[in-house]
């Protein structure tokens, strides 16, 4: 297996990518639900199902826990009830309350919000590399977000104030996710995650009025929804991150919008337009060779305190 140079630990950017590829098919999974059900009630079956299924790890992950500081406590609790339940359901209410458009220009944010956190918060450094992967990245997200990128329009304060709630508490999931990763097992993440994010999830859906039964109808979307876009991609997202720098994970995180393109097309019979086609070569190009590059190369464009202390 390869190692970079600098860490001598073993990459994983393309772990975090495959995750973020899972993420990809939360839209055909979720698509039948929302005729059917509000967001809210979908988002709190999921941590249901899901904590369920792991509450056999639970007294392990709170021991582990317990043996962490009170950083990785409050990353903890700000991951599962801000990055797992509330960001969700302010990403839903920004659609809601306005245009389309405005929630997906304003998405694009999170990598930079998770940049300047990973340096705040983790220290991570970048090199001047790192502009090659991203902005072509960035770019190509946002080519492949609209029909005609150079016709957007931004509207209405409460949606963009949303939206841009939903893409910082995302973006400080990817970063803390990345802090407590050094302290807790994977696992023991991916199950406290769901754990602290079902009161919160529980407490949105009430504020909502959104019902809690939902019907048998609908136990087997719920069941796949809950399964492969949540606990079987944060389960490798999680493993990805014990080895990969916050403001890496969050360029390959764009594998997740690449993959709903590819899915719209070949099973919703969605089209895309020229430049939505070029933007997703982008995107895809754009991700390998960041982890290419991260594997096979002496210098790495994102420094984290690992290897500064390591060279020291």
């Amino acid at each position: 297996m390869t190692k970079t140079a600098e860490t001598g630990r073993t990459d994983r950017t393309w772990l975090v990518a495959i995750a973020a590829a899972l993420w990809g098919t939360d839209g055909l999974l979720r698509l039948p639900l929302a005729s059917d059900l509000p967001a809210a009630s979908v988002v709190f079956w999921e941590h249901v199902i899901v904590a369920t299924l792991l509450l056999p790890f639970l007294p392990s992950a709170v021991r582990a826990l317990s043996r962490c500081g009170p950083r990785e406590w409050i990353a903890v609790l700000l991951i599962g009830g801000g990055a797992s339940a509330l960001a969700t359901s302010l990403f839903t209410l920004s659609f809601q309350a306005g245009d389309p458009v405005t929630p997906l220009v304003l998405q694009k944010l999170q990598p930079l919000f998770a940049m300047v956190a990973a340096f705040f918060i983790l220290g991570e450094r970048l090199r001047a590399g790192y502009a090659v992967f991203a902005v072509p990245a960035l770019l190509g997200t946002w080519f492949l977000a609209f029909a005609d990128p150079f016709d957007v329009q931004v509207t209405a304060l409460r949606t963009a104030l949303f939206a841009v709630g939903a893409a910082a508490l995302w973006a400080s999931g990817t970063v803390l996710g990345r802090l407590v990763s050094t302290k807790l097992r994977p696992r023991d993440v991916t199950v406290l995650r769901f754990t602290v994010g079902l009161p919160v999830a529980a407490a949105i859906a009430g504020a909502q009025g959104s019902p809690f039964a939902v019907g048998w109808e609908n136990a087997t979307g719920l069941v796949l929804l809950a399964i492969v876009p949540g606990l079987l991609a944060l389960s490798l997202y999680y493993v990805g991150m014990q080895a990969t720098p916050a403001a890496r994970a969050t360029l390959a995180e764009l594998a997740f919008p690449a993959t709903t393109a590819i899915i719209s097309v070949t099973v919703l019979d969605a089209h895309l337009s020229v430049t939505q086609w070029i933007g997703l070569a982008v995107v895809v190009c754009s991700i390998t060779a960041l982890g290419w590059h991260e594997r096979t190369r002496s210098e790495t464009v994102v420094v984290n305190p690992e290897s500064v202390k390591a060279s020291t």
